[in-house]
């Protein structure tokens, strides 16, 4: 949610800070605005809509300065409109705040200040940011200091940066709950909420931590927490490839990112060797320990948790429960003490998956997470971590990301099994083998793309959805009707197999699209008398399939529970030209955001 850009250097900042608020599009926006330095003192600019819009301003404004910050927003608190956008400035507009998160106490704050003869011009929270920090000035000249004083009154989630134009050259940042990052060049120093803003110009990160509070400069970056107390962060070597981050000629980023997936699948397959303690950082004596699991996500890494359910339970045997982090963290839970916990979220910032996550530990628990952002906040608070190397996902609608947690959680299932004894080593030995050729099986299903466009065409029209799954491949059933609700904005509905008879078939009718999951295994024929039932309503159907079955696309065949990695593909597919034909804005879909930071 929102982005926040900033620089401070040598150069000419204002392409470097457009640039990187295109890089964080897929944040999700409204609105877009820039503080920047100038020798008259300091400049805003902001611009309802796309950050094109401001990119106009800048332009026309010939800015030519060193040190600026920049933010691209969703509205929380105030309608869409240039007033409400960032960055805010104080009475005296010499301070410029950008802001990320809630500032939950801002009412009580803004009443205190008005009374203190401060005015307010907006409708927002952040507003009270910049005149605590000018409030703060009249008692403490560093601006530094002044803006520590600020973060210290706040309460809620925050990544804030701020500039002042009696203190050129500086820019403080302060984070909790809320991703914010610092890149080190040579000479210069990048913010941001994520590193695709800065990746083309520094592939060195410090991620902040919670209560971090940093003073930004061209010749260095010090970072103290609230009490002023020196921190060191480490410097992390960023390995994605900075074309990644590219449409490399491709229409959309979610089709790229649908073809990035034998890629990312063999990058993260590449780093879970058949040996639990190397692959996953835990010791078998652990491992052997665990009675249960509980996995708690939010939206596409939910659906990959759901269906991680059915592989463990029936490869280990143990018991899981899988959950919204939402309603999770919420909830008065019993915890077992020889649970494990584990966490999925692509962005490792997911603000309810992370407050699921501290109950957890709070109730004793040991963690395991499953991200793509290295140094990410949920890897930070967790005993043990595992990363999938998707490289930077752009598209709002998740698709590689998804496909590689299937398979971290599939490994994970496979070798819980094998510690404990419910596998023998020559049946983990086979299915190990066949999970090792995922990345090729994914190459060839996605060479069935123009039969998957060919459907499309045919069903496009149509306003209302179906898809159908039973067992590990019921969460795909939901994941398939999320793609396509997220990017198209048609009716979708995900239901299990077996339940379409029992009130979801009163709305079949004549020519509703049906997209069934039928892979060869246990529930085959009970999943193809579902079909029938619907084909019977007069539904099109449409069946995805490792086995030839009538009206079916075919993917290469694997075991049921290794299905749902390429049972998926033609769904995002699906979703992908089905939103395409419809003109629908597909990488970047109405009131959605990549990374939810908020709750």
């Amino acid at each position: 949610m929102c982005g926040i850009v900033g620089y401070n250097g040598t150069k000419n900042c204002a392409g470097i800070i457009i640039e990187g608020l295109n890089k964080l599009e897929y944040r999700g926006y409204d609105s877009a605005g820039i503080a920047f330095e100038e020798p008259s003192g300091l400049e805003v600019l902001k611009a309802v809509g796309r950050v094109c819009n401001l990119e106009k301003l800048v332009k026309e404004h010939k800015v030519k300065s060193k040190c600026a910050i920049a933010h691209t927003r969703w509205a929380t608190h105030g309608k869409p409109c240039e007033l409400n956008s960032h960055p805010h400035t104080d009475c005296n507009k010499e301070i410029a705040v950008v802001h990320n998160g809630i500032i939950e106490n801002f009412a009580e704050l803004k009443t205190k200040l008005s009374k203190k003869g401060h005015k307010f011009y907006s409708e927002t929270d952040t507003e009270v940011v910049a005149h605590l920090i000018e409030d703060a000035l009249k008692k403490e000249k560093d601006f530094f200091k002044a803006f520590t004083s600020a973060v210290k009154q706040l309460k809620g989630a925050y990544a804030l940066a701020a500039v002042y134009e009696k203190s050129p050259g500086v820019i403080c940042a302060a984070k909790k709950q809320s991703p914010l990052v610092i890149g080190q060049g040579k000479g210069e120093y990048f913010l941001a909420s994520d590193v695709p803003a800065f990746l083309n110009h520094t592939n060195k990160a410090i991620f902040l931590e919670d209560g971090d509070i940093a003073q930004i400069t061209p010749q260095a970056c010090n970072i103290y927490n609230i009490e002023g107390v020196k921190q060191k962060r480490k410097v992390n070597t960023i390995k994605w490839n900075p074309a990644t981050a590219q449409k490399g000629g491709y229409k959309h980023f979610m089709i790229k990112e649908i073809f990035d997936q034998p890629q990312a699948t063999k990058d993260t397959i590449s780093t879970l060797p058949p040996d639990v303690k190397k692959a996953f950082g835990i010791a078998p004596a652990v491992i052997k320990k665990i009675k249960g699991l509980y996995i708690v996500a939010c939206g596409t890494a939910y659906h990959a948790a759901l269906s991680a359910k059915y592989v463990v339970e029936h490869f280990a045997k143990l018991p899981v429960e899988v959950e919204t982090a939402s309603e999770f963290k919420y909830r008065s839970i019993n915890f077992q003490k020889d649970w494990l916990f584990v966490a999925v979220s692509q962005s490792g910032e997911t603000a309810d998956t992370l407050a699921a996550l501290s109950n957890a530990k709070k109730a004793g628990l040991k963690a395991l997470s499953i991200c793509n952002v290295i140094g990410s906040t949920i890897p930070r608070a967790s005993d043990y971590t595992v990363y999938t190397h998707c490289g930077p996902e752009i598209s709002v609608a998740s698709t590689k990301a998804f496909t590689s947690q299937l398979a971290v959680l599939y490994s994970f299932a496979l070798q819980l099994a094998f510690v404990q004894g419910t596998i023998t080593k020559t049946v983990f030995d086979k299915l190990y083998k066949e999970f090792l050729t995922l990345p090729q099986l994914i190459e060839k299903t996605l060479k069935d793309a123009e039969e998957i466009k060919r459907l499309a065409r045919k069903v496009y029209k149509n306003n209302s959805y179906i898809f159908l799954g039973r067992n590990a491949s019921f969460p795909v059933a939901l994941e398939g009707a999320l793609k396509l609700k997220e990017i198209s904005y048609l009716h979708a509905e995900g239901f299990a197999g077996g339940e379409i008879k029992h009130g979801p078939i009163a709305i079949i009718d004549k020519g509703m699209p049906v997209i069934a999951l039928a892979p060869k295994g246990g529930l085959y024929e009970k999943m193809i008398s579902s079909c029938q039932e619907v084909s019977a309503r007069g539904a099109k159907l449409i069946v995805i399939s490792n086995t030839p079955t009538k009206n079916a696309v075919l993917v290469p065949y694997t075991n049921e529970y290794l299905f749902p990695v390429l049972g998926v593909i033609p769904l995002q597919l699906l979703a992908y030209y089905i939103s395409d034909m419809r003109g629908r804005e597909i990488d970047r879909p109405r009131n959605l955001a990549k990374s939810v930071t908020v709750e």
